[in-house]
């Protein structure tokens, strides 16, 4: 149904960017079919009256608001370019200051609920930390959490 209203619209335009006159026809299948020249008639006349579009008229609008919208974008990025410098370096003080506290957060919870905690040697080789070593590293951690995130 809706394909047949979207033709429908479609051929109605499409008389109306022409200048002639809509009818209504009714095919074979009872569907009614709008159009500009009938096949079949008895077509009737829907009243539908329309003015030519001159193409040349239309290209020049289009043309104008194509500058128009263009000058409007290019000075909306000047703007932004203006402003983003500043912007620029409050924002990656921002997202350092996140992704640090995003980073001491991840730690500090792993530390909470890992059992065995261990460091990766000189060797390669893993050295598993006792209970002191892993209560002053989650202490560490905690620290750093709450420095970097300032209470987030």
């Amino acid at each position: 149904m809706k394909f047949m209203l979207t033709v429908i619209t479609g051929l109605l335009l499409a008389g109306a960017a022409l200048g002639g006159d809509v009818y209504v026809v009714t095919d074979a299948q009872g569907n009614r079919v709008y159009t500009d020249r009938p096949q079949t008639l008895p077509a009737e006349r829907t009243g539908i009256h329309s003015n030519q579009t001159d193409p040349a008229k239309v290209q020049a609008r289009l043309a104008d608001e194509m500058k128009q919208f263009n000058a409007d974008a290019e000075a909306a990025t000047s703007q932004n370019t203006k402003g983003s410098d500043a912007g620029n370096q409050k924002d990656a003080a921002a997202g350092d200051r996140d992704q640090r506290c995003a980073d001491a957060r991840k730690r500090y919870e792993v530390l909470m609920f890992k059992h065995r905690i261990y460091e990766i040697g000189p060797d390669g080789e893993r050295r598993y930390l006792d209970s002191a070593e892993i209560d002053a590293a989650r202490a560490d951690a905690e620290k750093a959490m709450d420095e970097f995130c300032g209470g987030q």
